[in-house]
């Protein structure tokens, strides 16, 4: 059977070849005819475009030595997509990367051969002409790179969000007059509106009074510069201030006017907002740090809400703040700039002092009608009242603030640490607890939980005090959890609302209820607070920081700002100190003028600026052998950094710190040469080192 197969196999074997020499003609002709395209593409790929074929491209690059636009040849196939402020995909160094159509020339300067956009992403401009100047600004005064400002300034695309249309641009009528009388109670405020009214640019530092309901106030200016066909971008420290306002402007404006741009909204939503803007179907934009770029057509205005928050200070490289954001594009685009608060930054005061903004005040009889403050201390008079207040947490000024406010609503008490016990020491010695595992920071958590380490966790049972032999602890610190417990005690008929942490509210109802919260957490109470009480007030002026003092005051007027109109403040606290007088007479302008001069005795910003390095000890000493310092300017350290590994018993410090420090007028010579330093490390390859220009805290 085996051989008759085998007889027959060729006879099979040539009926077959026919067939496969059909299949063979057949694969070859579609593979000539594939190359054939393909070679038809490359050859339409290489046909530039007719008007404009050089494309300067913004590569997404991280490094330094190649932050600049790049001239690339637009295909005629992608002519009309490759518009300026679209996303492309070029090859570069081997490799398919993003970047944004700067520019559309004649000409390029390259003498070799251009390489072809690989692709249009989407032909939908979102980089405009005004941000990508501001791109190169901000790159140049942080000593930074265009792609990483690009990065904040542009939302991530969002395709399905983009195929949808922006709502059309709807009209809205605005009443200059009631503008004009909302303001009316501050001094040139009333003219501040009309001149935004009338198409103008002011700049001014207001300081709003306590119980003032700022949203409204802002919506107003707003509203004002958009009666003159202009736009306005607001920036708050947070989502919740965010969303006050944009309920302001809903009410003043109606649906529609404006749009809440935030990356708390979502990845959709915030694309939807950003897209509505860029195609100008909204003028009015507000948000948080990422809305300062926000790119609005025909700018009037830039507003910033409490611009000493440091919620203002972008932690991502090049690490911008949005005060100088804002008045950088107010100084490019001609637009006014309102930088508002209850209290006043430095920076803003300096502003003032330059002559650069004029300051908007309410008179000194609107703040004294609108509240009393106190302070409750250890004072001569304090102790012939009450001879236990040196030793009182809450003295009973403060506890009286506290009983008469609670019969007619809610009252604010702002405590400056969240937890329950955050720090512990010895009952007998005060010598500070610690962990006998890893030398950390003893904690309580709650009344019923055992002490335990903040950094590795372990309980610490059977505790003893190294120094003394001690078994007892007590907590030199309070936290908000541990005063609340304490106020629900002495208020045992009263509802205690928390407000810290992860626990943080918005509002609260006008209810009876007493209140207690850490800075930055006070919710808004409707109808404002009767009273607030202020507690601690030494431990927020205890930190070793440049703006101790200016940040204890912003916090503090921040709560009593909250108060209803003829509501009252007690703050517990040394009544001599500085910043507490300036609390009681409401003068936050004055308190920062002393500060300026301070810093121009120490020369400290904003009277000089101030830049620091960071990183490993040999990387920090690489880049300043690097960096050709300008005229007048100095180098302080290198020392180890706060940034430490915990390890054993002892921190080992990781990184050292410089800062490089010149005078106010040679400030944009000291970017230059920082941003020079960084783009020779990245051009040989060096480890990398942080660079902050004007960091928030030193």
């Amino acid at each position: 059977m085996t051989g008759v197969d085998e007889a027959r196999e060729p006879e099979a074997q040539e009926s077959l070849l026919p067939g496969l020499k059909a299949e063979v003609r057949s694969t070859v002709a579609r593979s000539r005819s594939a190359t054939r395209q393909r070679g038809r593409a490359a050859q339409r790929a290489t046909e530039a475009a007719e008007i404009d074929p050089v494309a300067r491209v913004l590569v997404d690059l991280p490094l330094a030595h190649l932050d600049r636009p790049f001239d690339y040849l637009v295909p005629a196939s992608m002519g009309e997509a490759a518009v300026p402020g679209c996303r492309v995909k070029v090859r570069f160094a081997g490799q398919d990367v993003d970047g944004f159509v700067v520019e559309r020339v004649a000409e390029s300067d390259h003498p070799g051969r251009l390489a072809p956009l690989r692709r249009v992403v989407s032909p939908e401009p979102v980089l405009t002409a005004e941000i990508a100047a501001l791109s190169a600004e901000l790159a140049e005064r942080y000593a930074g790179t265009r792609s990483d400002v690009l990065r904040l300034a542009v939302p991530p695309r969002h395709a399905t969000t983009e195929k949808q249309p922006s709502a059309p641009v709807v009209d809205a009528s605005v009443d200059v007059a009631a503008a004009r009388a909302a303001w009316s109670s501050y001094d040139a405020g009333g003219s501040l509106v009309g001149h935004l009214a009338e198409g103008g640019a002011p700049r001014a530092v207001w300081t709003a009074a306590p119980g003032e309901d700022w949203p409204t106030l802002v919506a107003q200016a707003a509203a004002a510069t958009f009666s003159s066909g202009r736009g306005a971008v607001v920036c708050t420290p947070d989502h919740k201030d965010a969303e006050r306002v944009s309920a302001a402007l809903t009410a003043l404006l109606g649906e529609g006017q404006h749009v809440l741009l935030s990356a708390d909204s979502g990845p959709a939503a915030r694309y939807r907002a950003f897209l509505a803007v860029v195609r100008g179907a909204c003028r009015i934009v507000v948000g948080t740090r990422s809305a300062a770029f926000a790119p609005v057509r025909d700018l009037g205005l830039v507003v910033v809400w409490d611009d000493g928050d440091d919620l203002h200070a972008e932690p991502r490289a090049p690490y911008p703040h949005t005060r100088e954001v804002l008045l950088l594009r107010a100084r490019a685009e001609q637009a006014g700039a309102l930088l508002g608060g209850f209290a006043a930054s430095v920076e803003g005061a300096y502003l003032v002092r330059t002559g650069w903004a004029q300051p908007v005040a309410a008179a000194r009889a609107v703040v004294r009608q609108r509240v009393t403050v106190a302070v409750a201390g250890a004072t001569e008079q304090e102790l012939a009242r009450d001879p236990y207040a040196r030793g009182a947490r809450v003295p009973s000024a403060a506890y009286h603030a506290i009983r008469d406010g609670l019969e007619t609503g809610p009252v604010l008490v702002q405590t400056p640490r969240a937890g329950y016990a955050p720090s512990l020491a010895c009952e007998r010695c005060r010598t500070p607890a610690r962990c006998g595992h890893c030398s950390g920071p003893l904690r309580l958590t709650g009344p019923a939980t055992p002490p335990a380490c903040a950094w590795c966790g372990t309980a610490a049972v059977g505790w003893a005090c190294p120094e003394c032999g001690h078994a007892g602890l007590r907590a030199p610190v309070l936290g908000a959890d541990r005063s609340a417990e304490e106020l629900g005690r002495t208020f045992p008929q009263t509802t205690i609302v928390q407000s810290s942490g992860e626990r943080v509210r918005a509002t609260v109802p006008g209810g009876r209820d007493l209140v207690v919260a850490t800075p930055g957490a006070e919710p808004v109470a409707a109808g404002g607070y009767p009273a607030v009480v202020l507690l601690d007030t030494w431990l927020s002026l205890a930190r070793a920081d440049l703006r101790t003092d200016e940040e204890a005051l912003r916090r503090w007027m921040n709560a009593a700002g909250l108060v209803r109109p003829g509501g009252r403040v007690v703050a517990v606290g040394e009544p001599s100190h500085p910043a507490l007088q300036a609390l009681v007479r409401w003068d936050p302008l004055g308190f920062a003028e002393r500060e300026i001069a301070e810093r121009q005795t120490a020369r400290l910003p904003p009277a000089a600026r101030v830049a620091t390095v960071s990183g490993p000890a040999s990387a920090v000493e690489e880049a300043l052998a690097l960096l050709t310092l300008p005229d007048a300017a100095e180098i302080l350290g290198p020392v180890p950094h706060a940034g430490a590994r915990r390890g054993g018993a002892v921190d080992q410090p990781v990184d050292w710190r410089a800062v490089v420090r010149a005078p106010r007028a040679g400030g944009a010579a000291l970017s230059h040469a920082l941003r020079e330093m960084q783009q020779l490390r990245s051009a040989r390859k060096l480890d990398p080192v942080r660079v902050q220009v004007d960091p928030a805290t030193l």
